[in-house]
């Protein structure tokens, strides 16, 4: 039997907020030949921007205009460039509007499908808030811009497991009204679409509960009873190899010891708290349910540390060796 060679993906980079570490993180990511040859590399950004992250990082970035060159090629954004530099370390209306433009690129590219994933550096919200994005978080924005009516969710990403929320981006107060089982499901059911995607046969997936002790039976609430419980019915009657609700304070144990592939949670910081003590500096965070996957570090831009050289490039290479694997299955199955 001939073995068929894996696809090369196409891949839009954009170096992130100008501010922050992104754009020397993708310099570095960028001067490893084993990465530029994983993938067809375009990278949305100007001639500017990238010698200043050559710099930071102390390796130039070798690209080309010329797609038949065999290097990453550069594509403009089509912004204004600031008469002045971006103010360094510090959330700025006009590094969210650069931001912004270089992700608005990108994501032309997803409608037209010249794309196959795409991978940003990190973003700042308050600069792209002060630039005048309404949305809560990119995401919200990025179902906006392509025009997805669809359940979606942010997935963290650390070797070996997977997490989702049901609800994300919200007040701790409001999380009450996300948790209904027609959410519960689509959620579940995007996590194991994603591990799919991403190569996992058979997902393993664990379901939180909310309240604390799994709600101990209705007496600290009957979330686990009325809504996810049933839920994870649903679930598992669709094929899903899917358990719980379980306690959050001992589920990411269990995880950890490999009994899952991927954690359903319920809100925002029920999962967050627990990737990020697991792998802070390899965690990537992946928009999952949009038409393309869209790969991201799992921290910050890092103001504090903006230029020195120092911050840590494990994030930034899981989120492009995920968006590498899961864009080549893509282009093979297409």
């Amino acid at each position: 039997m001939t073995a068929t060679a894996t696809p090369r993906p196409r891949i839009a980079v954009t170096l992130g907020d100008p501010a922050g570490v992104g754009p020397e993180l993708i310099a570095r990511l960028l001067s490893r030949p084993e990465n530029t040859a994983a993938a067809d590399i375009v990278l949305v950004s100007d001639e500017a921007e990238l010698k200043s992250a050559g710099e930071d990082a102390g390796a130039p970035i070798a690209y080309s205009t010329d797609p038949a060159a065999g290097l990453p090629v550069l594509h403009g954004n089509g912004a204004a460039r600031p008469a002045a530099a971006f103010e360094r370390r510090k959330a700025t209306e006009a590094g969210g509007r650069w931001a912004i433009a270089n992700l608005a690129v990108a994501l032309d590219m997803v409608k037209d499908g010249r794309v196959d994933a795409v991978l940003f550096a990190p973003l700042n919200k308050s600069s792209l808030h002060l630039a005048g994005m309404r949305e809560n978080d990119e995401l919200r924005w990025f179902e906006e811009v392509l025009g997805v009516r669809s359940f979606t969710s942010e997935l963290n990403v650390l070797p070996g497991l997977w997490t989702a929320r049901v609800t994300s981006h919200v007040s701790i107060a409001d999380v009450d009204a996300g948790i209904t089982r027609d959410n519960v499901v689509e959620a579940g059911l995007l996590l194991d679409r994603v591990l799919r995607d991403a190569g996992v046969a058979a997902p393993r997936i664990g379901v939180c509960a909310l309240n604390p002790h799994a709600g101990e039976n209705g007496r600290f609430g009957r979330h686990e009873l009325d809504v996810i419980g049933p839920a994870v019915g649903d679930l598992a009657a669709r094929g899903l190899d899917v358990a719980g609700p379980f306690p959050s304070d001992t589920i990411f144990l269990r995880a950890r010891d490999g009994a899952f592939d991927g954690v359903l949670t319920m809100y925002h910081d029920q999962g967050q708290i627990a990737m990020k003590l697991m792998g802070f500096d390899g965690g990537v965070t992946i928009a999952g349910g949009l038409p393309v996957p869209i790969c991201t570090p799992a921290h910050g831009t890092a103001f504090d540390i903006t230029g020195e050289g120092r911050a840590a490039t494990g994030s930034i290479q899981n989120a492009f060796d995920l968006a590498v694997r899961i864009g080549s299955r893509r282009r093979a199955a297409a």
